[in-house]
């Protein structure tokens, strides 16, 4: 019989397994991408399919909605409310589709024709990706309840499989971009189009086959529907203060700078998105224990793994984190060749970003699980909110482009004061016990570590040996000063166990 944390542990390598081949995978894609289209067109493509991308958002967070739900009734064991459940799950979800298609289609398409800065000559272009990624988005929102029945079961590993026929698609496309002598921009939309259908495809087909519950039914219960949309309302709100820190951001950008300085901010954004999937793998394996556990009422057990789950997604993030601020540079030009304006100062601060946002996703998890959304989201996420109107008027007054990115780690720092006291409000919850087991051991963790090996950098001068002393110091000085200040005495014992195993 596996435990939970064998489980956990086993989880997290299936994910990690897949974050790694996407990563590799994407880094050539989007090197190629960008040579094959030229940098305007590049722009062009994630600043109008970023419109959209910002609705992406929204479909994983009503996959975590999903989540709660199925997770709840599994650690309940009750499987027939589960069958329920997913039926109601894909009304609501198919009625949100519907009502963002609209809004899409209408306010979408006059901003995207009226107000961002595109060449006359690409507007054509423009709206063939912004079409598709529409398209891809209602594909991804209706097939959202099966990722999540996954992930609820903690079924990892078929993430894993899926990764390896995704990575594959994504090499054909950039073979296919090269060969075709047609319109790159307008062929780039619909192969990534076909790409999304394939692999929802493939993940709706698994569960029919594999899981009973997403056979849906012709089934109607009004209580548990206005549960689930109440639900999937308020966690819908709390993702669109992510999605005006992100996409929103990169819209201002394009109405105030152009699109040459969306293609900057894009590979930003690309670097975030890799690294923000170190701790979302992690938070995907760790989610659905979380919520079962609540299920139970087994709360001494969901506070252990609250904190185990703050300071291992602080540590496996801010080891990668820490080297990439401090040789950013060079990692742009290995991978790009050429770094342009502003793609150094966009990225630093944007995984710093990162780091931040990170840190509250624990307590996310439990609000959720405990259903106390709206008093959450609506406190914490309105400041979140208050990012890009400031980043307007900072625009207006003449402030530089890096000014939205400052704001948004502002507010998200603010958020998280604000979410530890909602926080302390829904669970029993101590904040001296938090800032002793967790914050005050990291920022001690960050301080010293940086410190130690920005001294270590200013030793080097030859770029490729800075590169690798850097990252071999950063993760020797991360590992000690966690090791004797951040983990716990049950958490040593424990690293010592797997090593000596590993040795046996």
């Amino acid at each position: 019989m596996v435990s939970n944390k064998q489980r956990i542990a086993q989880n997290t390598l299936f994910l990690y397994v897949r974050m790694f081949l996407i990563i590799i995978v994407s880094l050539y894609t989007v090197r190629v991408v960008i040579r094959t289209l030229n940098v305007t067109d590049y722009g062009i493509y994630t600043a109008v399919g970023g419109i959209v991308l910002a609705l992406s958002f929204l479909s994983q967070t009503i996959a975590s909605a999903s989540q709660r739900f199925f997770a709840y009734e599994l650690g309940r064991k009750d499987y027939l409310k589960l069958k329920h459940t997913f039926s109601i799950i894909f009304i609501v979800y198919v009625i949100i589709a519907l009502v963002i298609f609209i809004i899409a289609e209408t306010l979408g398409l006059w901003f995207l024709n009226n107000i961002m800065t595109i060449p006359s000559d690409r507007l054509e272009a423009a709206n063939w990706v912004y079409q598709f990624a529409l398209f891809s988005f209602i594909v991804k929102i209706l097939t959202s309840p099966y990722n999540a029945i996954i992930i609820a079961r903690e079924n990892m590993k078929v993430y894993a499989y899926v990764s390896i026929v995704e990575a594959f698609l994504k090499l054909l496309i950039v073979y296919l971009l090269v060969v075709f002598a047609i319109d790159k921009l307008k062929l780039y939309a619909v192969l990534t189009f076909v790409i999304t259908c394939i692999i929802s495809a493939i993940y709706g087909l698994f569960c029919y086959r594999r899981y009973e519950e997403s056979h849906i039914l012709l089934y109607w219960d009004k209580a548990l529907f206005k549960s689930v949309f109440s639900y999937s309302s308020w966690t819908l709100f709390g993702t669109m203060a992510g999605v005006a820190n992100g996409q929103g951001s990169n819209l201002l950008l394009n109405v105030f700078f152009g699109p040459v300085l969306n293609a900057a901010y894009s590979i930003a954004y690309q670097v975030s998105t890799v690294i923000q999937q170190f701790s979302g793998n992690f938070f995907m394996a760790i989610r659905p224990p979380l919520i079962k556990s609540y299920a139970e009422k087994n709360y001494n057990y969901m506070m252990q793994l609250f904190y185990l789950s703050s300071r291992f997604s602080f540590l496996l993030l801010y080891v990668i984190i820490l080297p990439l601020i401090l040789e950013v540079e060079f990692i742009l030009k290995l991978w790009l060749g050429t770094v342009g304006e502003y793609m150094v100062l966009f990225t630093q601060l944007i995984l710093i970003y990162c780091l931040v946002l990170a840190i509250g996703n624990p307590i996310t998890i439990i609000v959720q699980a405990a259903k106390k959304v709206k008093l959450y989201h609506s406190v914490v996420d309105s400041f979140v909110l208050l990012t890009l109107p400031l980043s307007y008027l900072f625009f207006k007054f003449g402030y530089p482009p890096e000014s939205t990115l400052i704001i948004s780690i502002s507010m998200l720092v603010i958020a998280h004061a604000i979410r530890i006291w909602v926080f302390a409000k829904i669970v029993v919850f101590s904040l001296k016990e938090y800032c002793m087991q967790f914050v005050f051991p990291a920022i001690a963790v960050v301080i010293l570590s940086v410190i130690s090996t920005m001294f270590i950098q200013s030793l080097f001068q030859n770029e490729l040996i800075q590169f690798i002393v850097v990252c071999l110091s950063s993760l020797l000085c991360i590992s000690l000063c966690s090791y004797y200040i951040i983990l716990t005495s049950k958490e040593k014992d424990f690293i010592f166990k797997v090593i000596k195993n590993k040795f046996k």
